[in-house]
Order: structure tokens, then sequence, then C-alpha cells
């Protein structure tokens, strides 16, 4: 019998499936996230495909290739899938086999049978091939036939490229469980540690990938996930970062070997330098210097020479600060502001470098925690964030019926209404007219929802009056005071430097507006150093029901509001 037809035979994994790399992992009876490691020792597998007299050769062995056998070696082809011809940019291809029109596809002319005859291979035959490959690494070591996945996929993945990876899938032996968000998996990776805090959040999901930065913004509410905005970036790319160490090697070279040729001129060169630049990239993250180091790089010259991490941190200066220029537009585009945001969570393997964590911790405020290796010592690996989320979302339902999986994925049931408005409390005792706003439920929280807080109650205690409100999260803005004309510098040309200063200095601090009162509600004679427990449920159709109670004490208040009355400020 069938996984198909029968949850109980399925063995799934988790599949993270990039444009440069690939990697495989399972949950343990124990429910911890591992990652497998395939044949050759790789847990991240590049997504690479080569051809050697009819032999396929995968992953690590295959990157290989790129300086040999480039013309039978097929890399960067995920985002091909379900794509026409004329809509994909083949930029990444051009050291690899080149992607050409088949059909209504798109397919690659490479050698890949004995017979030493170019073949047309459609990227979806060639997808296939490389899942074939993840569940045999997967398969073989856990000892058993692997038959179901949960696969990552970008956040604007089409309808049509989750069609055409679905389709691949099947043909590789895996039923799709289903496709999960790259930074949906890498939240979920983070909420499923068993030290983790279930706490309402905004998360920021930052990869530069190597052919694409992607950013999101997630809303992360008891533990179900809002994507509030997505950023996609072809020209912010790992690849780009590659290239100024590409520069800076060969005009290196040639410096100390002027009657040489340039080796980014020559295709076997340019592969032999691309290749040791992704390992002194690597290295740099680890270790504050690297060495190059490539045979015969051009014209038979061996080339040697090292590098510092404070010069490749110049080198790649602009492009950090590019790609903390799309962190903060994401924000913007969600229409939040670098002090709402709880966490930024740096996915994929340039997360390890230590200079794009400090640029992307240097745009947030220290209230905000920025999770990469450099700084956080509770840091997942960021190169298997993806997997991990993937692997815990398959043990999650991979006993499910595939009619309970789809239905609880359908847009009907995915697609809830949420609050548009943060709802929470104002307490007012004595002769005070103003109490101080408590955000219970968050704006962005699907409904329906329930949410329970213990609150202080102002000065002495006594009579608390209670008021049920809508908050408009607003950000205060304190300018420094202008400086005494004498404290400035005599020279104007200094003058831009204080603005700069002064600019920084500002003190920007969240604060909270009452924008709608709800309904009120008096709790009587409450004892000095009180604290009041309020108790909130919003229905899907924004109903609202609040208990109101003295912590300790008996009974307490109830107010019901229609839908139709708190809809007004939240629907």
């Amino acid at each position: 019998m069938s996984a198909e037809n029968d949850p109980a035979q399925r063995v799934a994994i988790g599949i993270s499936f990039g444009n440069s790399y690939s990697s495989i992992g399972f949950t343990t009876g124990e429910g911890r996230a591992e990652v497998i490691a395939n044949e050759d020792g790789d847990r991240q597998i590049p997504s690479v495909l080569s051809y050697v007299e009819g032999e396929e050769l995968h992953g690590g062995q295959a990157k290989t290739q790129f300086v040999r056998n480039a013309k039978n070696t097929v890399a960067y082809f995920r985002d091909f899938l379900g794509q026409e011809f004329k809509s994909i940019d083949a930029t990444p291809c051009h050291e690899s086999a080149h992607p050409l029109q088949h059909e209504s596809t798109i397919a690659f002319k490479v050698k890949d049978s004995a017979e030493d005859e170019e073949n047309e291979v459609t990227v979806s035959d060639i997808t296939t091939r490389h899942l074939k490959r993840l569940r045999n690494s997967a398969a073989y070591y856990l000892g058993k036939e692997v038959n179901a996945a949960v696969i990552t996929v970008p956040t604007n993945f089409s309808d049509a490229q989750k069609e055409a990876l679905n389709k691949a899938a099947k043909e590789a032996g895996i039923e799709v469980l289903q496709f999960i968000h790259e930074p949906v998996a890498a939240v979920l990776a983070y909420d499923a540690r068993p030290e983790a805090k279930l706490a309402d959040k905004i998360v920021v999901v930052a990869d530069l990938g190597g052919t694409r930065s992607d950013v999101a913004v997630v809303a992360s509410r008891g533990g179900i996930y809002t994507i509030l905005a997505t950023l996609h970036d072809y020209e912010v790319t790992g690849l780009k970062l590659d290239q100024v160490l590409i520069d800076y090697f060969a005009k290196e070279f040639l410096k100390k070997h002027k009657s040489a040729s340039d080796p980014r001129e020559d295709a076997r060169g340019l592969a032999k330098l691309k290749l040791e630049c992704e390992s002194v990239k690597k290295a740099l993250s680890i270790g504050t210097s690297a060495n190059f180091s490539v045979e015969s790089l051009v014209g038979g010259i061996d080339y040697t020479a090292t590098i510092n991490r404070t010069r490749y941190d110049l080198l790649g200066n602009k492009l950090f600060s590019a790609f903390s220029r799309l962190v903060l537009h994401a924000v913007e585009k969600a229409q939040l502001d670098p002090l709402d945001i709880t966490e930024v969570i740096l996915a994929g393997g340039n997360a390890h470098t230590p200079k794009i964590a400090s640029t992307i911790a240097n745009a947030f405020p220290e209230t905000t925690t920025v999770l990469a290796p450099s700084t956080s010592t509770t840091a997942i690996n960021p190169s298997e964030l993806s997997v991990r989320g993937a692997s815990i979302q398959a043990s999650l339902i991979q006993e499910f019926e595939l009619e309970d999986i789809e239905q609880s994925t359908h847009p009907m049931v995915t697609v809830t209404p949420h609050l548009s408005h943060a709802v929470g409390v104002l307490c007012i005792s004595g002769d005070e007219t103003n109490g101080v706003f408590h955000a219970i439920v968050d704006a962005e929280t699907p409904l329906p929802v329930r949410r329970t807080a213990i609150i202080s109650t102002p000065r002495e205690g006594g009579d608390v009056l209670i008021k049920l409100a809508e908050g408009l999260r607003h950000i205060k803005v304190t300018k420094p005071e202008p400086k005494a004309k004498k404290e400035k510098a005599e020279d104007d040309s200094d003058d831009s430097d204080d603005d700069e200063s002064d600019e920084e200095e500002e003190l920007r601090e969240k604060t909270w507006k009452v924008s709608n009162v709800l309904s009120e509600a008096a709790i009587k004679g409450v004892k000095k150093g009180g604290k009041v427990e309020v108790q909130i449920n919003i229905g899907a159709d924004l109903g609202v029901n609040a208990i109101y109670r003295e912590v300790g004490g008996k009974g307490g208040v109830r107010g019901i509001i229609a839908g139709e009355k708190a809809a007004n400020g939240s629907a």
C-alpha cells in the first residue's frame, strides 16, 4: 500500500531546496530536528548535477566540474521551474550549462549518457534527478525508504512553480505533504526549541542568498505565522559578494604577474577563482584571515595570497549596506518601524559573515535581537534553519490524511481575519483622567483569539476604572536640544557632521494612542498594590467578550461587545 493512501506507511523528511544549496533533515523520536549529511559528508549540498561519460555526479562532486566540464554541469535551476523561457534571468548560468527554450518549458543541453550525444533535459527532469539524489541520501542515512517530504519554497514562488515542483517530486518518488515558506520555516526552527517561550512577536527573516536576497516580515501570534511583507532583490546577492573577492584576487595576481593574462577572461581560470573565493569567504566567517591558493590559475602560474577580515569587510561594505537598506525597506513596506521588530533572523550561508550581522544590528535598536552566529550565542546554524523548520513540520503532519492536510492549507482556512489595531486596557484610579495603555492582543493577530494579562493597578488601589480600547502604535521622536553657537565648530564644513551626530542622538520610543474605547468596567475596592486580571476573547466576527477581576478576588465583571460595534475600529 502506498504512503499516499496509508499515512502510517509514510517516512517523511524536510527538504530545503535552494538555488545554490539544498539540505535534508528529519525529526528524531525525541522531537529534535537533525540535518542529514549526504554520502560525501555535506550537510549543505550544492544544487548541482554534472555528467562525465554518462556518470551522474551530484552536490559537491558536481560542483568541482565547473573547472573541467562546465558545459555538462547544471546549476542554479530551481527558479526556472514553472517559468517561461522569456521571463528567466540566465545570468548565473553563464559559467555552466546554459538554459534554452524547449517547447513550453526550459531545458539544458548536456551529454548525460555514455553515447557522448547531447540531449535536451528539461528543468523538471533535472529537478527530479536532484530530488531523487536527496531522497536516496536520506534513505541511506535513516536505513529505510523515504517517500514523503515537506519542501521549502520562497515566498514569491507562484502556483505554477509549486505545481512543477510537486510534479518533479512525485517523479522522484516523493509525496509532497506541504510546501512551507522559507521564512516561516526559519521562525518555526527557533520556536520549536525546547527552551523557546511562545510569545507574540514580529520577526524579520533576512537571507542574502546566492542568486537573490529574500526578506520577510512575519507576525508570530500564539504560534500562528502571518507574513506581513516580503522583498526580493536580484542585485544584492551572494554571487556579487563572491565577485568582489574574485576582482580583488585577480587584480592582485596581475600586479604580481604583470605579463600574465587576466584569469577572469579565461573560462577555467574564472571557475577556479570562483571556487576558491567561496572557500575564502567561508574561512573569513570563522577566522580573521584566510589563505587563497590556486594551482595553475592561468598560463600555468600557481598563485597564493592571504586576505584578512578587515580587507574583506571593506570590499563588501557597499553590498552589506545595500542588504541592510533592503531589510529596513521590508519593515517600512509592512508599515512598521524598527522599534516594532522583536527579532531579526539572519538565514542562509552568508549570515555566517560577522560584518553582515553587525551592519544589520546597527540598523535596529538595542531592543531588537539579531539572531546570527556572531551576535547571539543561542543562534541556530543559519544554513540549516529552513530544513529544520521543514523537518519539524513534516513530523507534525506526516500521519495526517492527505485530505486533511490539503484542507488545512486551503486559502479559505489559512486566510483568516486579522486585527488591524491592538486591543488592550487602560487602568484609571482615583482622580486620574488618563491611564497607561496596556496592549493585550497585538495588531495582525489572527482571529478568533483568547489572551489573558495581569496588570498592576495605579497608585493606592481603591476603585479602578478599566477601559477596553483599541490602541494605535505611535513612534515618539524626541530631538536633542540644539547646541549653543559657541559650541559649534567654526569651520562650516563641519556642520554636516554635527547634523549627523544630532540625528543619531534622537530619542525614539514606542508609545500608544487610544483610538477607540470599546467598553468600560469598574472594579471596586482593589487592595493597595493589587493587580487586575483581564481576559479578552475576540471572535472571527470581531465580537469581544472580556472579563475583569482582581487577582485573588472572586467573581468578576464581564463586558460583551457585539461584532458590529467592535468592527468599526478593528475590521
